[in-house]
């Protein structure tokens, strides 16, 4: 085994621990991954467990992905025979694999549950909640959908399961409000035999609970459990660990507390703080020496994180250089901030072909200045946060018909594709089904035969629902051969998909084709892997945000918490100002918030590996229609020794420099040179990379200085507002081909009125027409 010598002492402990709980307390950028997957190899190569036997979990399917073809590459390259594999998982996917499995005996506990489940979306819940709120009228006041499924997934994570979940709002008529949409909310998942995140684990907790046959078995089957990013588990993920760790106990756990940074979604810090108290018998083991940052960061970052209380003490080293110091950039307000930022981004880049930079943030609003920087400076890049490829219109109507046609009582997939494409079933159709269904204690599906055979709708509504049942009838007979990528075929040319989107030759519709096309190509991926309908409707639901990252990016936009667990040669964390970072929720909360955000800054700055830019404003408007407000460095800035930082801060001190030539200037004799002369102007202009000529004079009058718009040179600093404003006033005359940073490359079709209030129509390649203001679009020409 020969990757037993590539490890340090600490690594190879972990690794070669024999049996017993295992408490590996790994530091940020210390191989925590690493060790897993050497540990699951050495157990099946050095002890001889079967690899059937082991279970490895962690949070996303991107890593569990990774974990399985590094495991299966030490295996072969230390010649382990080909054949069964370990069981590496996400949580969630490996709840929806028990209760696939077990399904029918959880029914016999909890009502509304069979083997035919459908696992909802982000979207479906949101539909449901609306439609409760809806339902329950005026009361449901202010409200909003996704803060109604924050609180209801809150309650679940603390335990709470069914009727037992008890939703507290800000007062006590907000919290029956909570709790009425929340009867809705279960009562609609029981009548279409679907559960939601919270609900796989909760729902899998139960099953081991209510029947001890069941944990037995797998808790035999399952000898050596080993969880990855153990600080993110709520408290039904650590209930799971602790059922199916059984007697024999032989669990490992690998995470850091300096790490734990999701609370907001259930995350509980105290089930690794409490681990050893739990298992007495538990051995730890610190990994403290990292690979990933350079002296001066890991120096810098664990000042910061020093200042908690609650973590197991530990330092974080490296034998590699020094490097750079920490570089902090000082701005009079959010505009200076991104020019700034951008401006020392740019000189990495044009330094180093191959350098990468992550530019990470507290919130998503943060990202618009970066954004408008790095298109003035016309840098590429991009921005996580977008529509993901299972979130798109197209996908997830092509997949409720599946998930319709394996289980016909689904009705929140029902109702998304009753009229999809349109057939005649509008919304006064789909309320007397529900009634209809209310009535008689229906399912949707059982509402609309009745509706059909009794006639209980207009002729028209009737007429439209009998083609759609027998669609579904045909439907329902495809996807029982069991051929994914035939059904998902059918599917697109029988529900006359295919036509809808082929009549309109937009770029919308070809986008939305080709969107299909990969979907299919996925399914017929997933049935090369030996994986079933439903397997692959799992697969589909269960995509987490992190997974579709476009890590290859050289600059990428992201926050703080979706930065965890990737690394950069460069970072740049901006906005670090008290009430953003500290996030102002956070102050006055307690101090188990306030460790929270110094544990998130933690993160943030561990993520660089070479360069790291620390950044925060004077001044920022934080509201629409408020000016701008005095801000406070972060205090997490503070904690970082002086003799750490290198503090650049070049736009303050060209600002400062700028105002006291100003004040020199004016303070002078008149036959002396001053600040609005000829050559002071020609200066001004010649610091930003614009040529200046000089226009003859006429008689009695002054020379004047002109300046003339050319390409600054590369990495020189961005103009003001005035020279943007003349940038700005470009022609953008009728036939210029333009480029903008979401639509693309398009053609202007027509120009109404001048100046940066002029208004363009522009044709885009990949979105069609656009109404565009000059002045406010950042178009650039080609």
């Amino acid at each position: 085994m020969t990757f037993l010598a590539s490890l340090n002492p600490q690594q190879r402990e972990a690794v070669e621990h024999a049996d017993g709980p295992l408490l590996v307390v790994a530091g940020a950028g210390s191989g925590k991954t690493r060790v897993v997957v050497c540990r699951i190899a050495w157990l099946i190569l050095e002890r001889g467990v079967q690899p059937q036997a082991i279970l490895g979990v962690t949070f996303t399917n991107k890593a569990a992905g990774e974990m399985r073809a590094r495991v299966g590459r030490l295996l072969e390259e230390n010649g382990h025979p080909a054949g069964a594999a370990p069981l590496v998982s996400t949580f969630h996917s490996f709840c929806a694999r028990l209760l696939r499995r077990y399904g029918n005996r959880l029914g016999e506990v909890r009502e509304g549950l069979g083997p035919g489940f459908s696992i909802l979306g982000n979207s479906d819940q949101v539909a449901i909640v609306k439609a409760a709120l809806k339902e329950i009228g005026a009361d449901a006041g202010d409200l909003k959908p996704r803060r109604v499924l924050g609180a209801i997934s809150r309650a679940k994570n603390l335990g709470g399961a069914g009727d037992a979940v008890e939703l507290h709002g800000a007062d006590s008529a907000e919290s029956g409000i909570l709790n009425r949409v929340y009867k809705l909310y279960r009562e609609s998942l029981v009548a279409a035999n679907a559960l939601d995140f919270d609900d796989l684990l909760l729902e899998a907790v139960r099953l081991l609970r209510s029947f001890p046959e069941i944990r037995e078995a797998l808790q035999d089957r399952y000898r050596h459990l080993l969880v990855d990013e153990f600080q993110d588990t709520n408290r039904p993920q650590y209930e799971l660990v602790r059922m199916l760790a059984g007697t024999r106990r032989n669990v490992c756990v690998v995470g850091d507390q300096d790490q734990a940074i999701y609370s907001w979604r259930g995350a509980d810090i105290g089930n690794i703080l409490g681990f050893e108290q739990d298992f007495p018998a538990a051995r730890r083991i610190h990994l403290e020496q990292n690979y990933r940052s350079s002296g001066n960061i890991l120096k810098a970052a664990t000042a910061v994180v020093a200042n908690n209380t609650q973590r197991k003490a530990k330092r974080l080293w490296t034998d590699g250089p020094e490097g750079d110091r920490p570089v902090l950039l000082r701005s009079s307000d959010a505009h200076a901030e991104a020019r700034a930022v951008v401006h020392h981004i740019e000189g990495l880049l044009d330094a180093d072909p191959q350098m990468r930079v992550g530019v990470l943030y507290r919130t998503n609003a943060q990202s618009r200045l970066i954004e408008q920087a790095l298109r003035q400076a016309g840098r590429q890049f991009a921005v996580v946060g977008g529509p993901a490829f299972y979130e798109r219109a197209e996908v997830k109507n092509l997949l409720a018909y599946l998930r319709a046609a394996l289980s016909p009582g689904d009705a929140v997939s029902l109702q998304r594709i009753l009229n999809v494409p349109a057939r005649g079933i509008g919304r006064s159709t789909l309320g007397r089904l529900q009634e209809i269904a209310s009535r008689g204690d229906l399912t949707l599906w059982q509402a609309i035969g009745q509706a059909v055979d009794l006639q209980l709708v207009a002729p028209r509504a009737r007429a439209a629902l009998d083609r759609f049942r027998k669609l579904m009838a045909r439907l329902r007979r495809t996807a029982a051969s069991g051929n994914l990528r035939f059904t998902l075929e059918r599917i697109f040319e029988e529900t006359g998909y295919r036509q809808m989107l082929e009549s309109d030759e937009s770029p919308e519709s070809r986008s939305r084709l080709e969107n299909i096309r990969e979907l299919i190509i996925a399914a017929q991926e997933s049935a090369d892997c030996g994986e079933s309908l439903e397997d692959f409707l799992d697969q589909a639901a269960l995509v987490a945000d992190s997974d579709g990252i476009d890590t290859g990016a050289r600059i990428l936009l992201l926050t703080l918490h979706v930065a965890k667990g990737l690394e950069f040669p460069a970072v740049a964390m901006v906005g670090m100002e008290e009430t953003l970072l500290p996030h102002r929720r956070s102050l006055g909360a307690g101090d188990d918030a306030l460790e929270e955000e110094r544990r998130l800054c933690y993160v943030g700055m561990t993520r660089a590996r070479r360069h790291l830019i620390l950044s925060h404003a004077a001044s920022r408007r934080l509201y629409p229609r408020s000016p701008a407000e005095e801000m406070l460095p972060s205090r997490f800035l503070g904690e970082i020794p002086a003799d750490l930082l290198d503090d650049r801060s070049p736009w303050q001190r060209r600002v400062e420099a700028e105002k006291a030539v100003h004040r020199t200037a004016t303070v002078r004799a008149t036959s002396m040179e001053t600040h609005n002369s000829v050559s002071a102007v020609a200066g001004f202009f010649k610091e930003r990379g614009i040529h200046v000529e000089m226009e003859p004079a006429p008689a009695g009058r002054r020379a004047q200085a002109r300046p003339v718009r050319t390409q600054p040179p590369r990495g020189a600093p961005r103009l003001g507002r005035a020279l943007r404003d003349l940038r700005r006033q470009g022609p953008f005359a009728s036939g210029t081909r333009v480029r903008h940073s979401k639509f693309g490359v398009g053609v202007v079709r027509r120009r109404e009125g001048e100046g940066p209030r002029a208004k363009l129509s522009v044709y885009f390649d990949s979105h069609g027409m656009k109404k565009l203001v000059a002045g406010y679009a950042n178009l650039q020409e080609l």
